[in-house]
């Protein structure tokens, strides 16, 4: 801990003095435990990452293909202590910055590295099923930093962050002591196997045009592949509107009740409502949202599967595993009934094992979408906790 201590950059510095590359630490509960951390600390953790995410799969939706029993080992044992993750726009400063922490890692016994995936940007800059991917990014009173939607208030800091008021104007529970809790969050790892063949065939046998196959690929998602959403432009593509950073996300759903724009089902309108009446408070479940993609393109126009794993790893951030990332995931993804569609499922990320619908609003008549298989497959994940500066110096401190 106290050699990753000089790895992790500080948040007091916007920008990376190592060419935008970053590093990050995360311990698992079995990683805090096997540090010595106390048990009265232990216990005042998130009883969500005290369980961790293996024994979470019902409530989130983890059965069959997705199931724990399935996942890539070492994910989800107790085997997995610390989780380092380095971000770089270029292949030559990962690697130094994943040098500089697997440094911190030699020759010190009893530490192994035991799992690595790598990620990497696709040359179509999207993700695996061709969609533009992390438009969509929360402002943070405080940061510094615009949100990507100018219609959205800015969040109070302790949605996100340990230590400051949250949106229901009270401290989040927070680890104890003081020191090893302020400035942390949770953080949700997930490894997600897209069945990207799977996807194109659906679409090409529930469409009679590839115009059609767009259109229903944009009224599963809520946005065009180019990025542009459907809130903002319905009935056609526009490129350029779905490439600009300023325009993209800037959109409500208030406006549009019953869905004609973008389905109250579509996975951009279940992950974040925005102002649309649905049961709940929206802003009490925002998170902050990062993906990229693993293993290789599939061919355009291959509709059979190659049998080579491909798909995202994600990482959801916030100060309540509960009612942000867990919510989300079993209610609003994997449920309908906050939008009164019983229980319909996400049409993109849902957990259905092929008999899920999606109902798209329609004049004169609405469509309705059956048989949709599972596309989005869990591999694996892991719920830490990524603590500040000073708690990973409190760590690397510890006497046992």
């Amino acid at each position: 801990m106290g050699r990753l201590g000089s790895v992790v950059a500080s948040a007091a510095h916007s920008t990376s003095p190592a060419a935008s590359t970053w590093v990050s630490v995360s311990l698992t509960y079995h990683g805090l435990r096997a540090l010595g951390v106390p048990q009265d600390s232990l216990d005042s953790f998130a009883w969500e990452f005290k369980q961790g995410m293996a024994a979470r799969a019902n409530a989130l939706g983890d059965t069959g293909e997705s199931s724990p029993e399935h996942w890539e080992r070492p994910l989800g044992t107790s085997d997995v202590h610390v989780v380092l993750t380095a971000l770089s726009p270029d292949h030559e400063h990962l690697e130094a910055a994943l040098e500089r922490a697997l440094e911190a890692l030699r020759d010190l016994p009893g530490i192994e590295a035991i799992w690595r995936q790598d990620c990497h940007s696709l040359s179509t800059g999207t993700e695996p099923f061709g969609f533009r991917d992390g438009i969509g990014h929360p402002p943070v009173e405080g940061s510094g930093i615009p949100g990507t939607n100018s219609l959205e208030q800015p969040f109070k800091a302790g949605e996100f962050v340990l230590g400051y008021l949250d949106e229901t104007g009270n401290y989040p529970p927070m680890p104890r002591p003081d020191v090893l809790g302020r400035n942390g969050t949770y953080v949700a790892f997930r490894k997600l196997h897209q069945r990207v063949a799977a996807f194109r065939r659906y679409l090409k046998e529930n469409a009679s045009s590839p115009a059609e196959e767009e259109l229903l690929a944009a009224k599963m998602m809520g946005r065009w592949r180019s990025g542009a959403p459907l809130a903002l432009c319905p009935f056609h593509d526009d490129p350029d509107l779905g490439a600009d950073r300023q325009r993209n996300n800037d959109f409500m759903f208030a406006d549009d009740a019953i869905g004609y724009k973008t389905p109250p089902a579509s996975h951009i309108r279940r992950a974040n409502p925005r102002d649309a009446s649905v049961a709940g408070v929206v802003r009490l479940h925002r998170m902050i949202r990062r993906g990229t993609a693993y293993g290789p393109e599939l061919p355009e126009g291959i509709l059979e599967d190659d049998g080579v794993d491909r798909g995202l790893m994600f990482a959801f951030v916030g100060a309540h595993l509960g009612r942000q990332f867990e919510f989300v995931q079993s209610e609003w993804i994997n449920s309908g009934e906050f939008l009164g569609l019983g229980d319909a499922q996400d049409p993109i990320a849902g957990s259905r094992e092929g008999t899920g619908t999606h109902s798209i609003p329609k004049r004169p008549i609405p469509k309705r979408l059956r048989g949709l298989p599972r596309f989005v497959v869990a591999r694996g994940g892991e719920y830490c906790f990524m603590p500040g500066l000073r708690a990973l110096r409190w760590l690397a401190e510890l006497r046992t």
